[in-house]
Order: C-alpha cells, then structure tokens, then sequence
C-alpha cells in the first residue's frame, strides 16, 4: 500500500505552491501531525483584509489514517474517510502563525477523540485561534474548491482537503440552532470577508 502523505504534500504543492514554513507536532498516543505554511508573493501590500496577499495554512498528516467511525468495535485501518484541513486568512494584519498548534490539534482529533470531521461540522479549539483572535471554533466547508481530492488506490477513500471557516462564538451559538448553510448563506448575504482575522460577528438579527 503506497504511502498516502507524499502524494498528499504533492498535491498540496501542486494546488498551492511551494510551502515557506513547516513545522511538526506530536501528541501523546498520536502520528505526527505537520502545518505547512503557503505564503502569497508580495506579503507586504495594501493595509485592509480585502486586499492583503492571503497566507494558507494546511495539515499534513491528519490522513495518513483513515477517520474511524467511534461506534466501531474495531477500526478498518484501510477503508474509511481521510482528510487535511486547510485554513486561508489575510497574511500580514495578525500573529497568524500562532495557529499552526490548534490547527495540529484539530487534525489529531479523529486519533485522540475518535471522531469524523466531515463538511458542516464545528470544531472548537477552546481557545483563541491566533492571540487577540476573536475566533476559537472552525466551520467545517465543502472540499474541492481550492485543492481537489487526491484519489487512492482501492479500497482506499480520496483524500479530501477541508477549508475551514472561522467562527466568532455568536456564530457558533447561532449555527448550533440554525445550522451551517444558514450560516453561511448569512456571510454570502451580508459579503463577509471570512479571511480577515479581525472580523466582527456577521449580523444574525
């Protein structure tokens, strides 16, 4: 069986560029989970979000296994969904790079807590994404827009790289009641710039 992750950072590179950064982090129990930095040419424009260059931030590591569902007695270790997870924002306006430990975290979760991340669901750090982040949760997004499933040999499931959307905690609250595409069809409606890392809540009147 060929090793998943190469062909994951290949197609990574493929999709994103070569990265600038990486770094690597290992929990109790786990795989090594690694952050790779992807860094838009010319970091240092225009002051606002909007026009800033964007800086994409992406595990590696999180689908060298598959994701087990944790009602099973046993867990498949070919057979099942794999993912990386793949955080874009404005580079330049925050300590951004402070994210690569929760992101790592986050890709450990299917190891440590047994479970699926799948497109909807919410995942909260428990703490502020980067300092002085009014985010510590993740919308889960639909995979394929930016980097495109990486296909494996069967019986293997293709690999999907999963954006994910920061939250404020009144959006996480309120997608809890109202669910992810009402949410967000409330940052399509109100053209939220969901890669700025000062963001304010998206009105939810």
């Amino acid at each position: 069986m060929a090793d998943v992750l190469p062909l994951v950072e290949a197609r990574l590179r493929s999709a994103l560029g070569e990265p600038d950064a990486r770094a690597a982090i290992t929990f109790l129990g786990t795989d090594r989970v690694e952050v790779l930095r992807f860094l838009d040419a010319g970091a240092s424009g225009p002051a606002t979000a909007a026009d800033r260059p964007l800086v994409r931030y992406a595990t590696l590591g999180m689908s060298a296994q598959p994701m087990a569902d944790p009602t099973a007695t046993l867990a498949d270790p070919v057979k099942g969904p794999r993912a990386e997870l793949v955080l874009t924002v404005a580079a330049g306006l925050a300590d951004t790079d402070k994210v690569l430990r929760p992101l790592a975290v986050l890709a450990a979760s299917p190891q440590v807590e047994g479970v699926i991340v799948t497109p909807g669901a919410s995942l909260d750090v428990g703490e502020p994404l980067w300092p002085g982040a009014p985010f510590s949760s993740v919308l889960v997004a639909e995979p394929g827009g930016l980097v495109e499933d990486l296909e494996l040999d069967a019986p293997m499931e293709p690999v999907r790289f999963l954006p994910l959307l920061p939250m404020t905690p009144n959006e996480a609250a309120w997608k809890r009641v109202h669910g992810a595409q009402a949410l967000q069809e409330r940052w399509l409606t109100h053209e939220t710039d969901l890669r700025d890392p000062h963001r304010n809540s998206v009105p939810l009147d």
